[in-house]
């Protein structure tokens, strides 16, 4: 099975390359050919997921799927959600959105947060959505390497570690990609069957 996940981003592609079962090919932008940086222009997770699908499907031809995920904090009313990898501005930098993040928080005592990711697979000419979340804590500075984005300043519900300091295998397995990623793959397996 030969399917196509709509990111540039080699972190994600890597974290689902590791939750992905052998039986299927995952290809990346690149592997196809597109260079193109598909533009994120709704105000949902879900429609901004299905944007980068229906481009791949379109211009390209494939079952594709793609994803969008927003860090929602409780203190800043859902902020950054949608926004998250453009929070500090539209150069897309960790760093940036990080530390305006903890700079906007710095006097609040409520940390509570949640990661949402959406995702959109277009197959054999239909839509799906597939969503995870994970609860957690903004902590108070960054600690960890591992990871991206927001990984060194998000701490998941039952952990005292930071999803940056977690091993890989973990996060996978309690993340909220990793949980819409659990959603995507079971309908796939559903389809093959």
């Amino acid at each position: 099975m030969e399917l196509v996940f709509a990111t540039h981003n080699l972190n994600k592609l890597n974290e689902v390359r590791l939750l992905l079962p052998k039986h299927i090919n995952l290809l990346s932008l690149a592997d196809i050919g597109c260079t193109d940086e598909i533009p994120e222009t709704e105000n949902t997770l879900e429609g901004n997921a299905l944007i980068k699908a229906n481009y791949v499907l379109t211009h390209f031809g494939y079952n594709c799927f793609a994803d969008d995920t927003g860090l929602l904090v409780d203190a800043l009313d859902g902020a950054p959600g949608v926004y998250s990898a453009r929070y500090a501005g539209a150069k897309n930098n960790a760093q940036a959105n990080i530390d305006k993040l903890l700079l906007e928080l710095q006097h609040s005592s409520v940390r509570t947060a949640h990661f949402k990711t959406v995702i959109a697979l277009l197959w054999q000419g239909k839509s799906h959505f597939f969503t995870g979340t994970v609860h957690g804590d903004i902590t108070y500075e960054p600690r960890g390497t591992g990871g991206f984005g927001y990984d060194p300043v998000f701490k998941p519900d039952g952990y005292d570690k930071t999803f940056a300091e977690l091993p890989m295998a973990v996060k996978n397995n309690i993340s909220h990609r990793g949980n819409a990623l659990k959603k995507l793959l079971e309908y796939l397996h559903l389809q093959a069957s």
